[in-house]
């Protein structure tokens, strides 16, 4: 059996120059559904803990999720082609291009990893043509969202348990790959970073990039 690589990315402020959560909320203000004071301070908030590595995962999903389980699917869908167009499109750079098809090419299997939810991040994982997403899971019931996750939130340690779940799903597991990447921006992402043969710090927090340089990481740019 020819040796196989693992290409795990992580999406916000990483592959993209922003984060997708953030600007999910900011285009919701911004069209009237979500009321501009309330949402705005708490969207501000909520990003200022992940930043510090405080953030309270689940008390963030209830304020992430909510505006979802307010409005039916098709008007979400239809809004988040709007969302792709005008947020997500300026904030994919060519770097970021190129080096998912660089690991494509390589014939590596990849994933986006994000604590993002999947509805957000579905069709930004499409438009990289990565195969495999692994994010935090909206709950439905009949094809409506809930409100609620599903499951383990794929954040910090979340990451590793549901990386190992993708990976056991398909009979894989970490000792199948000769090299495996996984390239983050953020300190939180620490646990599985430590996983991985290659770590590697994308333009990276300031946390994160101490901890890279002290560690001979790589630290790596796709914003120049």
């Amino acid at each position: 059996m020819t040796a196989m690589n693992l290409a795990l990315f992580d999406l916000d402020n990483t592959l993209l120059t922003g984060d997708s959560d953030f600007e999910w909320a900011q285009f919701l203000i911004a069209k009237g559904v979500l009321d501009p004071e309330v949402h705005a301070a708490e969207n501000e908030r909520f990003y200022a803990q992940y930043k510090e590595g405080t953030l309270d995962i689940h008390e963030f999903l209830d304020f992430q999720l909510q505006p979802l389980a307010r409005h039916p699917r098709t008007l979400l869908d239809t809004w988040h082609r709007e969302f792709m167009d005008t947020r997500i499109q300026p904030i994919i750079g060519t770097a970021a291009r190129d080096l998912v098809n660089k690991h494509l090419a390589n014939g590596d299997l990849c994933a986006i990893v994000t604590a993002t939810n999947s509805f957000v991040t579905g069709p930004i994982c499409r438009e990289f043509n990565i195969p495999h997403l692994i994010a935090t899971v909206p709950a439905q019931e009949r094809g409506e969202f809930t409100g609620k996750p599903r499951g383990m939130p794929s954040f910090r340690e979340g990451k590793i348990t549901r990386v190992e779940d993708w990976l056991e799903a398909m009979g894989l597991c970490w000792a199948n790959f000769e090299r495996s990447w996984f390239y983050s921006d953020s300190f939180n992402d620490l646990p599985l970073l430590s996983m991985v043969t290659d770590p590697v710090a994308v333009d990276p927090d300031h946390r994160l990039d101490a901890h890279a340089r002290a560690s001979s990481w790589p630290v790596l740019s796709l914003r120049k």
